[in-house]
């Protein structure tokens, strides 16, 4: 196990590329590295995990937050014996500096052996969480409103609608400019949807993992006084062209199931169902 240093983060960028493919399990995304990136490179490289043999990288874990560790693996190395319990006494054990003591969560794949092994130990299921996917290869309907893409002399509202769509939001100009200079940003957008008479009503960030793999919608939000007029359905129809036109072959997302709201939501947009997933939790 090791952290890779803010050098080393585009090892590990375009290793969770390789490993994104389409009918993959909903796992640890580079665009969730892009999202968390917006704390700086310094913050990114401290809350990563890798876990490597012979020089190559198997599995990654993003810390997000002290007790959330977002986990996968290489798809080949889903079900590696030595891997899964390297990876299960390192996620268990506080002293090997990943999860502290006390309260504790996991997300990684239930295809896992870890998976299986943490279930043994101990480790309950949590909240479900919806994922969804939309199928890009067909085209993608207009969004019906205007659609702005956010560069950096508009960072002022993109920042703005995401505090005006999530209670406690800290996403400033700062940490806008921050995620943009993060290697992960390269094959990202921010998309701002605005009414007839101007406003900004919705916002959505789009990371595209390479032509031909899953592209992440990450986050999306309505302005809290523009809710109701189907704008989170057209901000999230632009999210899904805007990866399109960067070659992802579909777009995937997840919620809170009980989020009723924005599983509707997505689901207008044209995004499928997918099986439901759940942390495994360990109460402290």
């Amino acid at each position: 196990m090791g952290t890779p240093g803010a050098d080393g983060l585009s090892e590990a960028v375009g290793v969770l590329r390789e490993w994104q493919y389409d009918g993959a399990p909903m796992q640890l995304h580079p665009g969730d590295l892009g999202w968390f990136w917006r704390f700086s490179a310094e913050a990114t490289a401290a809350a990563v995990r890798t876990w490597s043999r012979d020089g190559r990288i198997l599995a990654i874990g993003l810390l997000d937050g002290p007790e959330l560790l977002r986990l996968t693996t290489a798809p080949d190395a889903r079900r590696d014996e030595e891997l899964a319990r390297q990876l299960a006494d390192d996620v268990t054990e506080p002293e090997r500096g990943v999860l502290g003591a006390g309260t504790a969560s996991v997300e990684v794949p239930r295809s896992a052996l870890v998976h299986d092994l943490l279930v043994e130990g101990g480790w309950d299921a949590g909240e479900p969480w919806t994922p969804l996917r939309r199928d890009l290869t067909e085209p993608v309907q207009d969004p019906g409103v205007r659609i702005e893409v956010i560069g950096p002399e508009r960072a002022h509202v993109r920042t703005a609608v995401q505090r005006a769509s999530f209670d406690g939001s800290t996403f400033t100009d700062e940490h806008w400019h921050a995620m943009a200079a993060g290697l992960p940003y390269a094959d990202a957008r921010c998309l701002v949807a605005h009414d007839d008479l101007g406003n900004a009503v919705a916002a959505v960030t789009v990371w595209s993992a390479g032509p031909g793999k899953p592209g992440l919608v990450e986050p999306m939000g309505v302005h809290r006084n523009h809710r109701g007029h189907g704008y989170g359905r057209a901000i999230t129809v632009a999210a899904a062209a805007a990866l399109q036109e960067l070659g992802s072959s579909s777009a995937v997302v997840y919620t809170p199931s009980a989020n009723v709201g924005a599983v509707a939501t997505y689901r207008s947009a044209g995004f499928q169902r997918r099986q439901e997933m759940r942390d495994l939790c360990r109460a402290a």
